[in-house]
């Protein structure tokens, strides 16, 4: 599967992004999917991931409230809301596939499918 992330920009601390994942190749709806970010000279890091079907959802907790990450099987792509941003959440983000099994996996190692990332940039 070959994914494209967009809709990265800079906003004002409290504003909001979406960002969106598209992916295409193969059948979107057995892919777990999964939002993560990678700030400088930090190691990447789970932000969000999501079921086959949508129904199991997990967050990273520094997200948590703020972040909703949603799915369109039909059209093979994947959400992330972001509301309240903070600085503190400015970081290049990436959308990520992963076809082993449903389990919503946090860890960068289980998602064998990656995307060119999105820069976000909030500032204070």
């Amino acid at each position: 599967v070959q994914l494209q992330a967009s809709g990265g920009g800079s906003v004002q601390a409290g504003g909001s992004l979406r960002l969106t994942c598209t992916a295409s190749g193969q059948t979107f709806g057995d892919y777990v999917m999964g939002w993560f970010r990678q700030a400088p000279g930090q190691e990447r890091e789970f932000v969000a991931g999501i079921s086959w079907s949508g129904a199991k959802k997990e967050y990273a907790d520094p997200v948590k409230g703020r972040f909703t990450i949603s799915r369109d099987n039909a059209n093979n792509m994947v959400y992330l809301q972001m509301n309240s941003l903070k600085p503190e959440d400015t970081a290049v983000y990436y959308c990520a596939a992963d076809d082993y099994s449903d389990f919503v996996s946090r860890a960068t190692r289980r998602y064998g499918y990656w995307g060119q990332g999105t820069l976000v940039t909030v500032s204070s």
